[in-house]
């Protein structure tokens, strides 16, 4: 039954970064970055968008691999229980 419920957290988490990822590539920028590359023009930009973009992934990546090393773990002791 354990092992149901880590799975279904599981899927919980991976729901949630796929949409929080979806929602970064959407809109990456906040109100305050958004108003001063309007100033700047459309390929500042995008390019500030790029720069946001590539600064978010380190961290995500982290939790990511810290998640995945925490369920391998999981289903180790499962296994062995």
């Amino acid at each position: 039954m354990r092992s149901l419920n880590s799975l279904n957290s599981l899927k919980r988490v991976f729901t949630i970064v796929v949409f929080s990822l979806v929602g970064l590539q959407a809109q990456a920028q906040c109100s305050v970055c958004t108003k001063t590359t309007q100033q700047l023009g459309e390929k500042p930009a995008e390019g500030m968008n790029s720069g946001i973009l590539y600064l978010a992934f380190m961290p995500l990546g982290i939790i990511g691999f810290i998640g995945y090393r925490w369920w391998k773990a999981n289903q180790e002791l499962d296994q062995s229980a």
